[in-house]
């Protein structure tokens, strides 16, 4: 089967390679499949291939312009030894519930499971449209996308990329992964704002007409690594099959049994994947969308409401700190029949008023899903417990993660076996974790004391990711205004 893409907000139709390449719609849509691929794999099969082996089933039903040698030689690429572990995402049960570790990759956090493949799809991408221009990835970052996806790009040829995040908006250790990020091609700069701030100022670069052309002149294009380009999330899909292979192969469930993913979102393509892998056939019951205090998505699953306007909690799960969730969008178009003219509307109010409200109707499609939320109390009183009852340690998102579906088993008494999408490693939020399980033992201590202190209450060694920063100069020391973002890529472009 063929698969072509298509903007959320017009009729413009185009293939896989190009999607990718370009990231964003020319008319501020996202690009989706005309149809969703099937999973045609009988389900018992599924547990006897390696990661590598399922991503290529995945991938190809999606990326139907890429031939199998380049697919299957891009996966060879992203899915290598970068990641500690054979597994890629191992499946580690703990108190009744199962936890995706998806944190084994180069920077720790689960955007590498697939910004380690983005750079060579969108490479390939470029060779098979005969692109020349030199491609510039612009990208905005509540913490964990910015290095991965700069370790992913650093010094691939006919790249560049641009990160930009929230200064005082993201935990230390992400800062200094940031900062010390080496590769020629890189450029990390800090703004004086939130993420909501960074993402939607590049937002309007991609769609600035007279921008694009004064790059263009210079030989670049701009192309995106957020979830907002399909080539991030197609990628996503595949450790959800994983998780449910992993299970039918451990015997925790037969082939056909339902399961339940629980998802901390903030951007809401984590939980798209997973969405997006039902209906590919997978059997999921629910999708538990879990938000920290900046619960905008908790209440649009609520009411039917997006309105995000409201107070921003800069929270101890910062990459989850997101008042506009660009993802959601997708689910939005889908839910209105694929209409493009009703979803640019609700765009266009989100963008204007700061709220949409969508029918009855469309909310009726929403029951895959179920909403939950974590106080910052729930969260740390979750993890700590996790500990004590159990010895593992999970960090702050994957605690609200765990808060909420605690939650939902009490409130609904679902038992279904349930994925909890670990998106982090404990030792990016080190100081965090170690005030949650033993709060008596901060003592003033700096991130890197923590840190020592966090392996020897875990017995868990620390990542070599920490071990790089603890000694890694700082390289990009930038900070900017909001309305200076467009200037300051243009002086590293004229570099």
């Amino acid at each position: 089967m063929d698969i072509r893409y298509k903007s959320t907000r017009s009729d413009l139709t185009i293939t896989a390679s190009q999607a990718i390449l370009q990231g964003l719609s020319d008319d501020g849509g996202l690009f989706v499949p005309v149809q969703m691929p099937v999973l045609d794999i009988p389900l018992e099969e599924l547990p006897k291939l390696s990661y590598q082996e399922l991503a290529y089933e995945v991938m190809s039903r999606f990326l139907t312009d890429f031939t199998e040698e380049e697919l299957k030689g891009c996966i060879e690429k992203a899915y290598d030894s970068k990641f500690d572990t054979a597994e890629i995402a191992p499946l580690k049960k703990a108190d009744g519930a199962y936890y995706l570790e998806l944190f084994h990759g180069s920077t720790i956090a689960f955007k590498d499971m697939a910004l380690s493949i983005l750079p060579h799809l969108m490479t390939t991408a470029a060779k098979k449209n005969r692109e020349d221009q030199e491609i510039v990835i612009l990208t905005a970052t509540s913490g964990d996308t910015g290095k991965a996806a700069m370790a992913g790009f650093a010094d691939v040829p006919g790249t560049r990329i641009v990160v930009f995040y929230p200064k005082d908006g993201v935990s230390k250790v992400q800062e200094k992964q940031m900062v010390t990020q080496r590769g020629e091609n890189t450029c990390v700069i800090a703004i004086k704002g939130n993420f909501d701030d960074a993402q939607s100022a590049v937002k309007r670069m991609f769609n600035d007409d007279a921008l694009k052309e004064e790059i263009g002149k210079k030989g670049f294009r701009f192309s995106s690594a957020n979830s907002i380009n399909i080539g991030r999330l197609v990628p996503q899909v595949v450790y959800y099959v994983y998780a449910y292979a992993q299970l039918v192969k451990s015997g925790e469930i037969k082939a056909g049994d339902k399961v339940n993913f629980t998802v901390p979102t903030g951007n809401f393509g984590n939980i798209l994947a997973a969405y997006y892998a039902k209906q590919m056939g997978l059997p999921v019951n629910k999708l538990i969308c879990a938000s920290n205090t900046n619960k905008v998505l908790y209440d649009f699953f609520q009411t039917g409401d997006y309105d995000r306007k409201r107070e921003f909690v800069l929270t101890s799960s910062p990459s989850m700190d997101i008042l506009i969730s660009s993802n959601l969008e997708r689910l939005i178009y889908r839910i209105c029949g694929n209409d493009a003219d009703a979803n640019r509307a609700f765009m266009e109010q989100l963008a204007k008023g700061g709220e949409y409200q969508i029918s009855p109707e469309m909310k009726e499609q929403l029951t895959d899903f179920y909403g939950g939320f974590a106080t910052e109390e729930e969260n740390f009183a979750g993890i700590r417990k996790l500990y004590e009852d159990t010895g593992y340690v999970i960090d702050t998102h994957t605690g609200i993660a765990n808060a909420v579906y605690r939650e939902y088993v009490g409130k609904t008494g679902d038992h279904t076996p349930t994925v909890i999408a670990s998106t982090a490693s404990p030792f990016k939020f080190a100081s965090s974790v170690v005030s949650a399980i033993a709060p008596d033992q901060m003592d003033g201590k700096d991130d890197f004391a923590l840190i020592d202190l966090l392996s020897e209450l875990s017995g868990v060694k620390e990542p070599y990711a920490i071990t790089d920063i603890r000694t890694a100069p700082v390289r990009h020391d930038t900070v900017v205004e909001i309305p200076d973002m467009a200037d300051a890529v243009l002086e590293f472009l004229n570099k």
